[in-house]
Order: structure tokens, then C-alpha cells, then sequence
């Protein structure tokens, strides 16, 4: 390339970015549903909120009375909210369903092809008259069991006389077309607008609507765990798909998550497993994603419950600032869960959050919840539209520099160093020291995470740097090379809370002698 050339394509990194993005369809207002519990006002009232933010149709407002708590009995679940939600899209003319051959009705055509659940509407059904645990049976652990999230149980709610164990089986799984392309009757997607208060419930709503405007900008955080190949594997290439994107993502692959606190600042996408409950960088009473972020934990009841913002790890998310996330509320077995690298792919795409989720599940009338706004398309703005904001120009250089050299890695690489040093950026040179770590290319990481700590100005974006430089040490297994560099670097930033990241790590390396013996009396 000429350096006349060279300049011209500098400059696109800072201009919308001209490439070809297969539209998705959207999904029209009324094609969707919002179910809410009448004896709950803060559930009615959510429920506007929601059908006002994206012009639902009021006649689209479904209030039906049902338990309140996050539990719910299978006889009370069909009495009070599968039986009359059917009665329900009877009388309104939502759908037509027959019977076939073997008892089984289900619908052959529907209107409707989202189904909000929220905040009050209960979350699980409980094991029907099952006192004591159900024995694992090996063979097929799914046998006898017939506990669901209601969400998912609520996704094939049209199909009658099937048995309520075990799984139905998401055809729209894997898909890459549109739901409103997909000629799906018999499934309605479901999310739910669901967090500790009502007052995270509204943000989420407002915050996926207003990011909608700009598109969702920042630094990504993959936290592979090294428990189970396949959801390793997810989370590999959910790294990969957002190197792709040109999204700069920190990867931590070491056996133990992302230590106490450590300094996750811009978070804009999170995907991790896998602790039982909240912990690392979300500890931090400073810490806050950034608005519209995606982030997700890999675990066993990880939507447990969503009233309680320090257990398990959907409520603490959505809590922290998060917009959407993903959850189980029993045991769902990793086959039969969300699959992160489907999810992040789709999204990447153009498709909606709630379209995302149910590409990336393989079964319905299971465990996973999807929560937050089934409509926000957080990265519609891939193309270099929206508006633009100063606190995006590097992401959206990175962004553009991705399409306009994607098959010319080298000048794409170096048309980066040169705006990392124009610009004098860290986010520009940590990206550049990101890359150069899944190239497999130590030094040149090395450099730029260097350079990086230089050009940041908040002490928690250099602190950043260095514990990818520490991580670096311990990759290669210089010990006493990472001990050194996490003394001196407590040393450095000892009065921060973030610092506490640093003893977390220098603990693991150099644990304190354990301590002396009780002195007899």
C-alpha cells in the first residue's frame, strides 16, 4: 500500500465504516407479548414501562393472578399461568392450534412471537410431589425430573399432551435466521425483565433502548475456568468471534476466576464460569459495567433467585449495571444450557438479545432464564452507524480497522501502532498487547502492555497492565518473576482497593506460613 493510501485508510478509522452487514428483520411491537402478575402493582407497572419503551401495543398487556415468591408448585403453575395464558391467546385470536395424530395439540400459527415475562411473575416450578432428592440416574439423569424455570417452561406453552419431565427439544436452536423468518409456531421466545428491585428493572429497559442509539462500546472479559472442555471451548470462541469484531478482550486462563477486585474497568461484555457465587472484580463496591453491557456466568443456579444482589451471580450482574444476562435455576447439566460462543456469535451478527439466547439453547421446558429486553440488538451499530460518542472513538477505530484490513492482518496491525502512538492511546496499545498474547507473541505483548501503563492516565487501567505483564511470568512459569513484579506492584498501588487483586495472586504463589499453634493455657 502507497503511504498516500496508507493515510487515506488511517483516516477511515475514525469515519463510519462501510461494510456489508446482512440486515436482520426486526421483530415488530406486535408480535410481542407481556405477561405480568396482577396482584402485584410493581409488576403491572413494569410491565407499561416496558410496552412504552418499545411501543408494544397495550392490547399486548397480560395480567393474570398468580402466586407471589420466586417458587411456584406444577399444579399452580398450569392453574394459574400455562392454562389461562392459553385461554388467553384463544380469546385475542393470537393463534390456531390442532391436534395430531398421538394427542398432541399445538399451534400451527401465531401472532405472537415473544413472551416477556415480568419482575413478580414466579421464576421456578418445583419437583411435582417429590419430597425427598431425585436419585441421578446415570443412564439418563433427566428421569424423573420435571422442574423447570417458568420461562422456559412458558417457550412451548401452546403444546398440549406432552409429558412435563425431562426436555422438549428448541428447534430454533443453531438457527441464523429470524425468528420472524423461522416459521416457529408452536415456540415463543421468552425473557424476562427480573433483578433485585424494581428500580434495576427500569435501568435495564432504559439503558438497552438508549444504547440502541450509539451501539455497545468497550472492553470484553472472558474468564475461562479450565473445569469442563466443552464450556472451555465456548468460551475460547467467544474470544475468538470478538477478536473478529475487532473487541478488545482480556482472557484470563488460569484454574482460579479473575482475583478480588481486580481493575475490570469499560466492561462491556463479560463471559466467565465458575464459582457458586459473585466473586472477583464484581466484590468491588466501585466496579459498574458499562450501560448495555452483556455479561454472563457460567454455574448451576446461577439464577437460583433474583432478589438477593450478593448471591449466586444474575441478580449480582444486573445489579452491577449489566442490561442482560442468562441463568439456570436448578441443575441444568452443561450439555443442556446456554451456549456462550452461539449467544456472542449471534449478537455479533445483528440479531436481538432474546434471539441470541434461543439460538444458543438446545431445549426448552428446562432450566435457563433469559433476562433482560428480548428486543436490545447491542452491537446494531457494527457498521460504524449511531451516534457517536467521544468515550467510543477508540473502540470504533479498533471496530473499523478490523473490516478495513481483515484479510491483511499486518497493515491492519500497523496502521493501529501508528494511531496507538498518534493518538498516544492505552486502549488502542492494550489492544495491540492483547493481540499480540493470543498470537502467542510474549515480547511484543510485553511492549505494548508497557507502552499502554505509559498513556493511561486512572491508576486502575494501569494496574491492568500490570497484571497482564505478571501474567505473562506466570504463563512462561518464572515463579519469582511474577512474585517480584506483584510485590512491587502492591507497593505501588497499596492504598487502592483494586491492590487487593494483587495479593490475591501473590497468596496463590507465595502463600503466608500458616499461623503458629494455639499456646496451651
Amino acid at each position: 500500500m502507497l503511504p498516500a493510501m496508507r493515510t487515506l485508510a488511517l483516516l477511515l478509522l475514525l469515519l463510519p465504516v462501510q461494510v456489508a452487514m446482512m440486515a436482520k428483520a426486526a421483530i415488530p411491537p406486535e408480535a410481542v407479548a407481556i405477561l405480568y402478575n396482577t396482584r402485584l402493582p410493581e409488576s403491572r407497572h413494569l410491565a407499561e414501562v416496558y410496552q412504552a419503551a418499545r411501543s408494544i401495543p397495550a392490547d399486548n398487556l397480560i395480567g393474570l393472578d398468580m402466586p407471589q415468591g420466586g417458587d411456584i408448585t406444577r399444579a399452580d403453575y398450569d392453574n394459574t399461568i400455562q392454562n389461562p395464558l392459553r385461554r388467553e391467546f384463544d380469546k385475542r385470536g393470537w393463534w390456531k392450534r390442532q391436534s395430531e395424530n398421538g394427542g398432541v395439540t399445538l399451534p400451527i400459527a401465531n401472532r405472537i412471537q415473544v413472551l416477556v415475562t415480568i419482575r413478580g411473575v414466579p421464576l421456578r416450578i418445583l419437583p411435582k410431589g417429590k419430597d425427598a432428592p431425585i436419585a441421578v440416574n446415570q443412564a439418563n439423569p433427566l428421569v424423573g425430573h420435571d422442574e423447570a424455570s417458568v420461562d422456559s417452561e412458558l417457550a412451548m406453552f401452546g403444546v398440549e399432551g406432552l409429558p412435563a419431565e425431562g426436555v422438549l427439544q428448541n428447534k430454533f436452536y443453531k438457527r441464523d435466521v429470524s425468528i420472524t423468518e423461522a416459521n416457529l409456531p408452536f415456540l415463543v421466545l421468552t425473557a424476562r425483565i427480573d433483578g433485585p428491585s424494581v428500580a434495576v428493572c427500569e435501568r435495564m429497559i432504559r439503558d438497552a433502548v438508549e444504547v440502541e442509539t450509539t451501539g455497545l462500546w468497550g472492553m470484553a472479559y472472558v474468564d475461562i475456568a479450565n473445569k469442563f472442555p466443552q464450556g472451555d471451548q465456548w468460551l475460547e470462541a467467544v474470544v475468538k468471534s470478538d477478536a473478529g469484531a475487532g473487541i478488545p478482550t482480556v482472557v484470563d486462563r488460569f484454574d482460579e476466576t479473575f482475583p478480588t477486585n481486580y481493575p475490570m474497568m469499560d466492561a462491556a461484555v463479560y463471559y466467565g464460569w465458575y464459582d457458586w457465587n459473585v466473586s472477583g472484580p464484581f466484590l468491588n463496591p466501585r466496579f459498574r459495567f458499562r450501560k448495555g453491557a452483556i455479561a454472563m456466568h457460567l454455574h448451576s443456579f446461577s439464577a437460583e433467585q433474583l432478589n438477593n444482589a450478593s448471591k449466586n451471580w444474575s441478580a449480582p450482574l444486573l445489579e452491577r449495571g449489566a442490561a442482560v444476562t442468562i441463568g439456570n435455576v436448578f441443575e441444568p447439566y452443561l450439555h443442556l444450557t446456554h451456549d456462550f460462543s452461539i449467544i456472542q456469535q449471534r449478537l455479533l451478527a445483528g440479531y436481538t438479545w432474546g434471539e441470541a439466547c434461543w439460538m444458543g439453547m438446545p431445549v426448552a421446558s428446562w432450566q435457563g432464564v433469559v433476562l433482560g429486553d428480548p428486543l436490545y440488538r447491542p452491537f446494531i451499530h457494527l457498521d460504524g452507524s449511531g451516534t457517536k460518542q467521544a468515550g467510543d472513538i477508540e473502540y470504533r477505530a479498533l471496530r473499523a480497522a478490523a473490516v478495513e484490513w481483515k484479510d491483511n492482518p499486518r497493515e491492519r496491525r500497523m496502521q493501529l501502532e501508528k494511531a496507538a502512538d498518534r493518538m498516544q492511546s492505552g486502549i488502542l496499545a492494550e489492544a495491540l498487547g492483547l493481540e499480540s498474547i493470543e498470537r502467542v507473541d510474549p515480547v511484543e505483548a510485553s511492549r505494548w502492555f508497557n507502552n499502554a501503563r505509559l498513556r493511561y492516565v486512572k491508576a486502575e487501567d494501569k494496574m491492568r497492565q500490570d497484571f497482564s505483564l505478571i501474567a505473562i511470568e506466570r504463563n512462561a512459569k518464572r515463579k519469582d518473576g511474577a512474585i517480584q513484579k506483584l510485590r512491587e506492584a502492591r507497593m505501588r498501588y497499596g492504598a487502592l482497593p483494586e491492590a487487593d487483586a494483587f495479593k490475591v495472586w501473590l497468596d496463590l504463589l507465595a502463600p503466608p506460613p500458616p499461623p503458629p499453634p494455639p499456646t496451651k493455657p
